[in-house]
């Protein structure tokens, strides 16, 4: 464990460095600027400059990688918390540069509550690099507000580096138009997102006012920490997509019982027997997947680092990065919201709670799979396979149902990189690891899975 922690302080030191140089030194300007032979003072002159199609994706993926070291670094970013970060910071991406994408359209009034957006001036010229720089950067200062100084300044480090990058070529009422276009939108998208239900939700993920329902069957704190709930009223949030309180609303999980023939009997001793005799590779993916808060970025995180990696791999356009970011980001941070809906309406018990009352009074599966615990909320179903799911689901349908990729996000962990046939291969895998770690029972896992193709379904329908 004291390893781990390690290398994250090591490679969260060198991040922004290599994000800088990234930008600064790799990346060419794009085929189509224009020369620098050409008059300058003109606004005129550059009225061709690319649009958002024929931009390079960098500076998005930078950005995003960077949200990724945010959640890191921030306190309070628990997995629902981040999955609203990365939700609202997609929308902010779009909505700044949609005006110039070839098939770019306003997500005023096809998100929820979301009305009116900036739009841009007619006729004027934009540089849309620079227009993302600034609105990224105004967003991820308003929803990091609370994360000090190393947050700050990696977020002013960022930015600059990225505007230094570009305004040598870019006119100079282009270049404050470009930058007050991204923090207006950035405004308006905050604004919109305070109202939600969850705004400031790093303060209150332990609240002391909820009491959580008593009786057989029932989640109750768990060992080591007997944490109180966290999040119980996350359910509750207003999704960014979804059309209502009951969409993607999953069944009741196997009913209680102590009887060796019931269902939940039968899971939770397929819970014991695995964890009793975990194989290496059992266990292994157990921590790959574990996704624990400060030494990563959460499971939405996870998610995130896949589609930026694959961003890179096929060297996309500004604007096709946009529009990834945007149905992945609103599908995770939905995901978290219906998945916490059904977690606190159930309150199912933990396989720990079940299996130490029933079967085996001296169960410890943080034994075999330190420093994996089980988190402090209620069962079902798994937070992991709902948002696993929704990725799944809105990848698949971008890239392919057969897109092969390697993930190498948890690298810097000391992990080896892990190759998918596909997204769905990824996901069942991300399910599967939270039985090996003793963590979730399968009906748990299988129908998180089930919630989170129902929500990256109604995300990619309602942004078509």
């Amino acid at each position: 464990m004291a390893e781990i922690r390690r290398r994250c302080t090591v490679w969260r030191a060198s991040v922004i460095v290599v994000l800088v140089v990234s930008l600064v030194v790799t990346q060419a300007p794009p085929a189509s600027a224009l020369s620098l032979a050409e008059p300058r003072t003109a606004e005129r002159a550059f009225v061709s400059l690319p649009g958002a199609d024929d931009s390079d994706h960098r500076v998005a993926t930078a950005w995003f990688a960077l949200l990724e070291d945010l959640i890191r670094q921030a306190s309070g970013f628990s997995p629902p918390v981040a999955a609203r970060a990365i939700g609202y910071t997609a929308v902010t991406l779009y909505e700044a540069i949609a005006p110039g994408m070839a098939h770019g359209r306003t997500l005023a009034g096809r998100l929820n509550a979301l009305e009116w957006t900036p739009p841009m001036e007619e006729d004027a010229a934009y540089h849309w690099p620079l227009v993302a720089n600034s609105a990224l950067a105004s967003i991820l200062r308003r929803l990091f507000a609370h994360g000090g100084a190393s947050v700050r300044e990696s977020i002013d480090l960022l930015e600059k580096s990225i505007r230094t990058r570009y305004e040598a070529d870019v006119a100079p009422e282009v270049l404050r138009r470009s930058i007050r276009r991204g923090r207006d939108v950035a405004a308006v998208i905050f604004e919109w997102s305070k109202h939600d239900g969850g705004h400031e939700g790093y303060f209150y993920n332990f609240t002391h006012t909820y009491r959580p329902p008593e009786g057989d069957g029932l989640w109750v704190p768990t060992p080591p920490q007997y944490l109180r709930a966290l999040q119980p009223y996350w359910g509750m949030n207003r999704p960014l997509a979804l059309p209502s309180a009951e969409a993607c609303a999953l069944p009741p999980p196997p009913p209680y019982s102590t009887d060796p023939s019931s269902q939940l009997y039968q899971e939770a001793w397929e819970v014991y027997d695995t964890v009793k005799n975990l194989t290496p590779w059992q266990r292994e993916t157990a921590l790959y997947w574990a996704d624990d808060p400060v030494l990563t970025a959460t499971p939405p995180g996870h998610s995130l680092a896949i589609a930026t990696q694959i961003l890179r791999k096929e060297n996309v356009s500004l604007a096709r990065a946009a529009d990834v970011y945007l149905r992945l980001g609103v599908a995770i941070a939905d995901a978290f919201i219906v998945c916490w809906r059904d977690k606190y309406r159930y309150n199912y018990l933990r396989p720990i709670t079940y299996i130490r009352n029933v079967i085996d009074p001296n169960w410890n599966a943080t034994a075999v799979t330190d420093p994996l615990i089980t988190p402090p909320f209620p069962e079902y179903p798994s937070g992991h396979a709902t948002e696993a799911g929704a990725m799944a689901t809105v990848l698949a349908a971008l890239f392919g149902e057969q897109y092969r990729f390697t993930d190498t996000s948890m690298e810097r962990l000391g992990f080896a990189p892990r190759t998918y046939a596909s997204f769905w291969e990824a996901a069942e895998e991300a399910a599967l690891s939270r039985l090996y770690g003793g963590i979730h029972f399968r009906s748990g896992n299988e129908q998180g899975l089930v919630q989170g193709r129902c929500v990256g379904e109604w995300v990619l329908e309602r942004l078509r």
